[in-house]
């Protein structure tokens, strides 16, 4: 019976970090909740041991019903009836088997009827049922809102919205509209506060909203008369049930069928306000996207592994010339590379939802009482790490997560242009990992900053000083050079002081911080494990290595006068 968590030993490695100590004691508050909770832990193995049984069962479930489910999904699609989305029959029964398990308001405390798990081994759920269908990944992941309310919302809301998603109901982020797509500054959806109906009320269209027909929506909207810009934004809670809002249509997709992406209406909608009047996207949407991207990087390693699955069975079982396609050295190529990419990427994303815990646990007790000087230092310090990592976590995740598809699809031939094979289907899903919740290149726009602040250099050399064991000191001494690459290429752009040329750049420096993050992350992941990830680092440093070297040589032989010959007119 397929298992994606007990299939795959890399999930618990990650999942047995040893910051995970520091993660379980702020999250379970000296295990304050096991006398009035029968399923709270007893300690830190305790906390553990649930975590783990936990994934164990969304892996089952993942690769069998969902998994099971998939195909069908993917043929079905969502319905659009009567203004309304009705779900594939199969994400239907995903949706129940996932209910049933429990496996809902994941991170959100036990009072509210949460399992008050950290964001770490949720996010590892997330990877596991993506990994089979990652259209109803988008869907189950969505309760991950929820987060966001839970942070700015007050009492009332947490009492009456909280436990609803702990139950099963769905959520959505209502953000983008036909005009206003990246720049969410645009938005333009009217909220006027009724005084006869003593509530908001909103008008206006959205477009391109994942689960657009959920229970609970989060919604941007204007409700400053008079203004244009992010200022006059605030966040509002919409509840299904009151109505006024319709399904105009279910987007014609490549890919992720099984996720209804629809246009809505609004008219005359009641809804709630959610925290502070002009802060909806200068801070709420900000948090609530940021936990969005780690979510889409989860994403992405999900699609990646199911790739590299099939890429490697298909070499293993198809013979040409009398032997099987894995003994070409052009097909090993591909699959090392493919692994490579995935352990990389897997890495940074666990090193960042490891920062996240950290930084939000503590949030969290700070509503409760006031921090600890050293608290205090401590939550500046991961939310800055985590803020950092998130735009590399999502960039690269995403742009491996294509590359991984089209190896795979490579590597199957013409069968995998044959619709029969699932690779097609990882292969369309893929594309828009690197689209939404912040193209690749926005992800750019909010890493480069840490590139010039100096940030993700103070990472790499602290990195340098962690202990290796002595077959990897070679590599470390190789990450090394690579990060003096990065450090001069940093100057070269710094020195010409030229915004243009500054942008042009960007991504080529953004890129050559994550592969040295990456490389580091699998020495230390080496160092601890060689037989798992002993040959990824090997491979890893001589693409990384490349990496650099090629954005290295085009940095530097760029200057701010040659800017015109990239001007398409």
């Amino acid at each position: 019976m397929a298992n994606n968590y007990t299939d795959h030993a890399e999930l618990r490695f990650e999942l047995n970090h040893p910051l995970m100590k520091r993660i379980v004691e702020l999250k379970e508050r000296n295990f304050r909740d096991k006398d009035e909770y029968d399923y709270a832990p007893l300690d830190f193995d305790d906390a553990m041991d649930n975590y783990d049984r936990v994934l164990d069962i969304t892996g089952e479930l993942a690769g069998t019903t969902i998994a099971d489910n998939a195909e069908g999904v993917d043929l079905e699609g969502p319905h659009h009836k009567g203004d309304r989305v009705h779900y594939a029959s199969g994400t239907a029964a995903n949706l129940d088997a996932m209910v049933k398990a429990g496996l809902n308001g994941m991170t959100m405390p036990r009072r509210f009827g949460g399992l008050n798990f950290p964001i770490t081994p949720y996010t590892m759920c997330a990877e596991l049922v993506a990994a089979s269908d990652a259209g109803f990944g988008n869907i189950w992941s969505l309760q991950d809102c929820i987060e966001t309310l839970y942070e700015f919302g007050n009492e009332d809301q947490h009492s009456r919205f909280i436990p609803r998603i702990c139950a099963g109901e769905t959520m959505s982020m209502d953000l983008t509209e036909p005009d206003a797509g990246s720049d969410l500054q645009h938005v333009m959806l009217k909220a006027t506060y009724s005084e006869e109906e003593g509530c908001w009320l909103l008008n206006g269209v959205k477009r391109f909203i994942t689960n657009g027909d959920a229970d609970l929506h989060l919604v941007l909207a204007r409700s400053e008369e008079g203004t244009t810009d992010g200022r006059g934004l605030s966040m509002f809670i919409y509840d299904k049930n009151e109505g006024g809002v319709n399904v105009r249509r279910i987007e014609n997709k490549l890919g992720i069928h099984g996720s209804p992406t629809c246009e809505l209406v609004y008219k005359n909608a009641k809804a709630e306000l959610c925290g502070d009047r002009k802060l909806g996207l200068i801070k709420y949407v900000m948090a609530l996207m940021n936990g969005a991207r780690l979510g889409i990087a989860a994403q992405s390693v999900g699609i990646s592994q199911a790739a590299y699955n099939e890429g490697l069975a298909y070499a293993r079982d198809r013979e040409q010339f009398g032997k099987a396609i894995i003994n070409f050295p052009a097909v090993y190529d591909m699959l090392a590379l493919m692994k490579a990419k995935l352990d990389a990427g897997r890495a940074l994303l666990y090193q960042c939802s490891r920062y996240v815990d950290i930084y939000k646990a503590l949030d969290d007790i700070a509503r409760e009482r006031k921090l600890e000087p050293e608290e205090r230092k401590e939550q500046k310090k991961y939310a800055k790490l985590a803020d950092s990592l998130t735009p590399l976590a999502k960039g690269m995740n995403s742009e491996y997560c294509n590359q991984n598809t089209y190896d795979a699809i490579q590597i199957h031939g013409g069968s995998g242009f044959m619709m029969e094979y699932p690779i097609q289907r990882y292969y369309r899903d893929a594309r828009i990992t690197s689209i939404y919740e912040g193209t690749t290149q926005l992800q750019v726009v909010a890493a480069i900053r840490y590139v010039t602040n100096g940030s993700y250099l103070a990472q790499m050399r602290e990195f340098e000083q962690a202990e290796v064991s002595e077959e990897l000191k070679g590599i470390q001494a190789r990450a090394k050079a690579m990060a003096d690459k990065f450090e001069e290429a940093v100057a070269h752009v710094k020195e010409a002081a030229d915004q243009p040329f500054h942008d042009l750049c960007a991504r080529h420096l953004v890129e050559m911080a994550a592969d040295v993050i990456m490389l580091h992350l699998l020495l230390h992941n080496a160092t601890a494990n060689a037989d798992m990830f002993g040959k990824s680092v090997r491979v890893y440093a001589n693409f990384a290595e490349a990496e650099i070297a090629k954005h290295h040589t085009f940095v530097m032989n760029l200057t701010p006068a040659d800017i015109n010959d990239y001007v398409q007119a």
